[in-house]
């Protein structure tokens, strides 16, 4: 793709985004063809919103839902500056189409991770980790039927990045832990609405986030301090509907609730 094709798709993205609105898929004439060309889409997608980052997010970091979205793995979208939404307080679902909401477990970076040419390890990207943090995440897409568009398309529309929500970092005691075998709970209006282990995000949480940040060393970028990486959802999506109460429950690490509106 040229320059031009990757500033209108982004361009158009972003338009049907503040709209509220969708689309069928990109235009022939600037719709990626490989996840290549959605990454490029997504950089200038950030250029055309005028907004800094936030930090990043990950998507598909299972096989359940890698099959629904049709993709072959993980996919990382960036925060936008402005979808940070304040715990405890109110969301709304006004302009959101896909009515879905996830638990996760969240990363902050304390110190930038240096640029090196052998592949990170998790134990690299943890020495630069501040702390773990309870978050809700609820996506978006700006498709009308996000399952059919493929991964290209998925990666230009920044991963179905919407709103997110941060808890209170958790204990330091989540270094010891094992993340893989810690239970997350889902609460909707007061019923269990689904749980899930760290095991459902790459095996741990702290494989994607090592994945993460090789797979954004691959196209020059780095995590950087401050940066907030969601690792994708540990209990299965669930639907939501303006009027619910949200609770996301990480037991020992903290919990945040939302109410939507």
């Amino acid at each position: 793709m040229d320059e031009k094709q990757v500033q209108a798709a982004a361009q158009l993205l972003w338009n049907t985004w503040q709209a509220g609105d969708t689309i069928e898929q990109l235009p022939q004439e600037c719709q990626p063809q490989s996840p290549a060309d959605g990454h490029a889409i997504q950089a200038a997608l950030q250029e055309v919103t005028g907004r800094g980052i936030l930090g990043w997010k990950l998507a598909a970091t299972n096989e359940t839902a890698q099959a629904y979205l049709g993709v072959d793995g993980p996919m990382a979208g960036r925060l936008f500056e402005g979808t940070l939404a304040e715990p405890s307080g109110t969301v709304s679902l006004a302009k959101n189409h896909m009515r879905a909401v996830e638990v996760e477990m969240a990363f902050r970076m304390e110190k930038k991770l240096p640029v090196q040419s052998a592949p990170y390890s998790q134990a690299d990207v943890l020495a630069h980790v501040g702390g773990l943090i309870p978050a809700i995440e609820i996506p978006d897409s700006r498709y009308t039927e996000f399952t059919k568009v493929g991964k290209s398309q998925l990666v230009a529309d920044d991963a179905c990045a919407c709103c997110f929500i941060l808890g209170d970092e958790a204990p330091s005691s989540w270094r010891e832990a094992d993340l893989a075998a810690h239970e997350v709970r889902l609460m909707i209006n007061g019923e269990l609405a689904g749980e899930g282990t760290g095991a459902n995000v790459l095996g741990d949480p702290r494989q994607a986030l090592a994945w993460l940040a090789n797979d954004l060393a691959s196209r020059g970028h780095t995590l950087r301090a401050g940066e907030v990486i969601m690792t994708g959802t540990v209990v299965k999506p669930a639907a939501i509907q303006p009027g619910d109460h949200v609770v996301g429950d990480l037991g020992a690490f903290g919990s945040l609730e939302i109410r939507l509106s």
